[in-house]
């Protein structure tokens, strides 16, 4: 569904479902984060598996201008969108569930950053208890020509070639100089994603999904930034599909993928008892 801020869809399971597979606990909410320029077709695909787990699902996918232009130019748009997100989980009194996330690309890990600096540093969701979260073919950092691929795929074919060009030279640019070349100076008024998490990670769980064949996001950023949280105490574990493109891993590998999603959320559930909640929620310090 949408209301007059915000365009997600919100998908409860029916009772039978949630109980046969969590048995009269209270039923995950997942949230999933789409890439930029995902449709809520595709992104539909991914919250089926843990719909048919008798989850709750939200859907929800960034608007280009914010991906693409407002953190580039370090306008904090999405500190918006992600408090309307979690107060939806009020809205629709389930915020005493347990919550659960589902990144993908680094246009979800941009909003993500900011809804864990919320669960950080907000006193109104002191409450939620997040148990972990699934990270699909992200985070990425200082990747131009990545970049560039997602914005080429994400215009498609309808716009006009002059126009597309133009617009690609344009965000070229202002990516080359505000998050490359000056970086070291703006990074003080503006970290980008894959900073602000590395050195202030949320504590929950994650699993890391990528492929070393992705043309969009470099392996290699996302296999320093799981060695990197490993550092700092945080639960991760990680699987390389080897040969999908980015955020093509389920449709490459079906059975394979449904199968990792579920497991990981089966084991964060586990962890979830009286005593541990509130812990599940908390960012790390430096």
């Amino acid at each position: 569904m949408a209301d007059n801020e915000i365009d997600y869809n919100i998908v409860f399971p029916d009772a039978e479902t949630s109980e046969v597979h969590w048995r009269g606990t209270k039923e995950p909410v997942v949230i999933l984060l789409g890439w930029g320029g995902c449709k809520d077709k595709h992104l539909s695909k991914y919250s089926s598996i843990y719909n048919e787990q008798g989850c709750v699902t939200i859907r929800y996918t960034a608007p280009l201008k914010t991906v693409f232009i407002s953190e580039s130019f370090g306008y904090k748009e999405l500190r918006g969108i992600a408090l309307k997100l979690l107060e939806i989980l009020y809205d629709y009194e389930v915020e005493n569930s347990p919550i659960f996330f589902h990144v993908f690309s680094n246009g979800g890990f941009m909003l993500y950053r900011y809804i864990a600096e919320l669960l950080h540093n907000d006193r109104q969701f002191s409450s939620l208890c997040v148990i972990g979260a699934v990270v699909d073919s992200s985070p990425g950092s200082g990747n131009v020509l990545g970049a560039l691929r997602a914005l080429t795929a994400t215009l498609g074919p309808r716009i006009s070639p002059v126009l597309k060009y133009v617009l690609l030279a344009l965000f070229a640019v202002t990516v080359f100089l505000l998050r490359v070349v000056l970086y070291p100076l703006t990074k003080y008024i503006h970290k980008n994603h894959y900073d602000a998490v590395c050195e202030m990670p949320p504590s929950w769980p994650h699993f890391f999904m990528y492929s070393r064949a992705d043309q969009v996001i470099r392996h290699r950023d996302i296999k320093l930034f799981v060695e990197t949280l490993q550092l700092k105490g945080v639960p991760v574990d990680s699987h390389d599909f080897v040969s999908s493109a980015h955020v093509s891993h389920l449709r490459d590998f079906p059975e394979q993928y449904t199968h990792k999603c579920r497991n990981f959320l089966i084991a964060c559930m586990r962890d979830v008892d009286g005593t541990d909640i509130k812990k599940k929620h908390r960012v790390q310090a430096k």
